[in-house]
């Protein structure tokens, strides 16, 4: 396991606030079992970034043609919806919600090449919301495969989240298993599909990126 290397410095900001708020406590307070207390809270804290922004070892499942997920989570949509931005038409729809406490780091879902990438500053609702897949902050990536196939996903932040990274880049080669960026705290991932493709998952299945297969595309 390693941890993220966009979030290097939000570690270092939790540590600091962690570290001076228990020196002002401290300086504050006399009484030892509130000093004890309140470490345990600075200490689990600080400690508790360090695991939120782990990027663990995953055995990639995916391939060219198999699509695993980008994200760990609960699979919360599994229908058709016309996606509006890239394929002007109607897809199957899955989307992953992650919890405060799933690994956030996310993770190419497809072997192939990025044909589109935009990032949308936007809000930050709940993220399991359906509107928030367009109105919150977000990064939309597009893949095609060697077959010619393109899936769509988009990461997208949540109430809590203020920050969106996306590794994503016109005519960047990426391989199903390796992290394509990350999400910071609660959020969701929403693919678009083609009509053809296999669907794997249902509504309430808990997934996990690189190891969980969502789709198969046709060969």
């Amino acid at each position: 396991m390693r941890i993220d290397k966009d979030s290097h410095g939000t570690i270092i900001t939790v540590w600091v606030v962690c570290i001076l708020l228990t020196a002002l406590f401290f300086w504050w307070v006399k009484a030892p079992w509130a000093r004890v207390i309140f470490c345990l809270l600075t200490g689990f804290s600080a400690l508790f970034s360090i695991f939120f922004f782990r990027v663990p070892e995953r055995q990639a499942v995916g391939s060219e043609t198999t699509v695993t997920s980008v994200a760990d989570g609960e699979v919360v949509i599994v229908d058709k919806a016309f996606e509006n931005e890239y394929f002007q038409k109607e897809c199957q729809r899955i989307s992953v919600y992650m919890d405060f406490f799933n690994v956030h780091a996310n993770f190419w879902p497809v072997t192939g090449e990025i044909s589109f990438c935009k990032y949308h500053p936007g809000r930050h609702k709940l993220a399991f919301l359906p509107k928030s897949s367009d109105l919150n902050e977000h990064a939309t990536s597009v893949i095609r495969t060697p077959d010619g196939h393109e899936i769509l996903f988009k990461q997208i932040a949540g109430t809590f989240a203020r920050r969106v990274v996306s590794y994503s880049q016109p005519g960047l080669k990426v391989q199903s298993g390796l992290q394509c960026g990350v999400i910071k705290l609660g959020s969701r991932i929403d693919f678009f599909l083609p009509l053809d493709a296999v669907i794997k998952v249902a509504e309430g299945d808990i997934v996990r990126a690189c190891e969980t297969v969502i789709a198969e595309l046709p060969r």
